[in-house]
């Protein structure tokens, strides 16, 4: 079985270790690198194209904003997951237009991130829904209908309908549950609906959606 790759991106070494041995005594993931600053996370994600990447905010060099942006401009499948201090909307927002796939606070526990990490992977969702639904509405479609081409052709109705339920915060599970799929299948439809779109996420795909007119901010509720 192939393990989720992860590197990690956070200038305090003390905090890189902690995360780094909680990390590698799951059997399924596996850090692969660590960074202290944004500008060696854009050049090392390029290198070992994992699948995770843990990013702080506060980093010398480059920050974990641009970094991001640049990362997902560069390595659109690697998936990059905000692990800061910083709780503040226009931090979550301006890393959601980065192209962040979820965000945590350092205070999570080591369980909550291990899930987070497999969570993102698998095409779940790692920002609460209440989150969400807050900072995607700070994505109005109205100002991007007029400019944007209607590509919805590129995606099928199913995988519409999914990205749909998605943007509710319903689990895969729940998904599958609502269509009578498979869980398995779900996720299959995931895979295919974040290659169309050339985005890592769930988060991106529905943050997409909404920039494209596809999804409205009432859909979210």
């Amino acid at each position: 079985m192939s393990k989720i790759t992860v590197i990690i991106a956070d200038d305090h070494e003390l905090f890189r270790k902690g995360t780094r041995d909680l990390i590698n005594k799951e059997k399924d993931i596996q850090v692969i690198g660590e960074v202290v600053d944004g500008k060696e996370a854009i050049e090392l994600v390029a290198k070992l194209q994992p699948n995770i990447v843990l990013m702080d905010i506060a980093m010398p060099v480059i920050n974990g904003i641009e970094a991001t942006r640049k990362i997902k401009t560069n390595q659109p499948s690697t998936a990059v997951i905000i692990l800061t201090a910083y709780d503040n909307d226009q931090y979550i927002v301006a890393l959601l237009e980065a192209g962040a796939a979820g965000y945590l606070l350092k205070n999570v526990s080591g369980d909550e991130l291990i899930n987070a990490i497999r969570s993102v992977y698998g095409g779940e969702a790692v920002l609460h829904p209440a989150i969400a639904h807050k900072v995607f509405s700070h994505f109005s479609p109205a100002e991007h209908e007029k400019s944007q081409i209607d590509d919805r052709a590129e995606v099928s109705e199913r995988e519409m309908e999914i990205i749909k339920l998605a943007a509710k915060g319903m689990s895969n599970q729940d998904i599958a549950d609502s269509l009578f799929l498979s869980r398995r299948t779900v996720q299959a439809h995931l895979g295919n609906i974040f290659r169309k779109m050339d985005v890592g996420s769930r988060t991106e795909a529905v943050l997409q959606a909404i920039r494209k007119g596809w999804l409205k901010v009432d859909d979210l509720a």
